[in-house]
């Protein structure tokens, strides 16, 4: 039961992308990380994407927990990026800094891969033209969920990095009201500051039974490419907030996690449940996972293995007890 891993505090918990629509790296990243210890897959919260993890435990021969990701129009991992070719000067820093390699060169051109594109706003902040821009598709619920519940998932997680209050409280009653399984809400500081952020999450979990409720603590979002104890301050300090305001929920580390991410929790004294990682996780096997041959080929298959390995160890050297 997920609750046990849970409840153990030995959950890991690997981030695919909540915007990535590639079930073939979905594939590819389940199959590895699978063998290489993880025992829970954050997937978009699409058909395709959630059969590509299932062959990936099907190449592993491993069990897991699945979670499908969905949130509020506006939070950053439902969003995609759109070039605008009219202001583009095709400079190439958006294909530079993409860490999905969701940019593609045209010619001399470039375009951003809806399949590929996970929201995270690096392209927007690093084109000097303006040219980027994010949106947000409004998804309806009764749309997509109901095959997707279908699907037997362990959990749904709720992204509800928005201000519209409303639209979050709606949705959540609908997972409520369609959902029996774990609920997991990714919540973090930037839209609401400490003291509303806390009141939004004890209102969402008032009704919610003990042990059905996963708080992913989000420190800064989609920023876990470096591996040091800054990147992952953020995370570690939202999850001590949430701790200490006594919201009786699971925690889960998540936004700027790492390699350090369980030592920075364990000499700051603050006892969670898990670690989801996601940016970091994949950026340090994607030469490997790149490769079309990735499946095939047993001897890359085991170089990447090694590095993921490498990760777990480091990661369990340090859960609290």
């Amino acid at each position: 039961m997920l609750t046990d891993v849970l409840k153990e505090k030995k959950c890991l918990k690997l981030v695919c992308g909540a915007g990535n629509l590639d079930a073939a790296e979905a594939e590819k990243l389940v199959a590895l990380y699978s063998l290489a210890g993880f025992n829970f897959f954050d997937l978009s919260a699409d058909l395709k994407v959630i059969d590509g993890a299932k062959r990936g435990l099907q190449y592993s021969g491993k069990s897991a927990y699945l979670c499908v990701s969905v949130g509020v129009k506006g939070d950053p991992h439902v969003s995609k990026a759109v070039i605008n070719s009219g202001i583009c000067t095709n400079c190439g820093k958006c294909y530079e800094i993409c860490p999905q390699n969701a940019v593609i060169k045209d010619g001399n051109s470039f375009k951003i891969s809806k399949v590929r594109c996970i929201g995270c706003g690096k392209c927007v902040s690093e084109c000097p033209a303006k040219s980027v821009s994010m949106y947000s598709e409004e998804k309806n619920f009764d749309g997509f969920l109901p095959e997707i519940i279908k699907q037997n998932i362990d959990c749904i997680e709720f992204h509800i990095s928005s201000e519209n209050t409303e639209e979050i409280f709606s949705k959540w009653s609908y997972l409520n009201e369609n959902f029996g399984g774990i609920l997991s809400i990714c919540a973090d500081r930037e839209k609401f500051g400490n003291e509303k952020l806390i009141k939004i999450l004890r209102e969402m979990i008032r009704n919610r039974k003990p042990d059905t409720t996963i708080i992913q603590a989000d420190g800064s979002p989609m920023s876990g490419g470096n591996n040091d104890f800054n990147t992952t301050l953020q995370t570690v300090a939202t999850a001590d907030l949430i701790i200490k305001n006594n919201i009786k929920s699971f925690i889960l580390l998540s936004g700027g996690t790492n390699s350090k991410s369980a030592e920075l929790a364990k000499l700051c004294s603050v006892p969670v449940n898990g670690i989801s990682i996601g940016t970091y996780a994949r950026k340090i096997v994607s030469e490997y996972i790149r490769r079309k041959d990735f499946l095939q080929n047993r001897k890359i298959f085991d170089e990447a293995l090694e590095i993921a390995k490498n990760l777990v160890a480091d990661i369990l050297r340090y859960m609290q007890d």
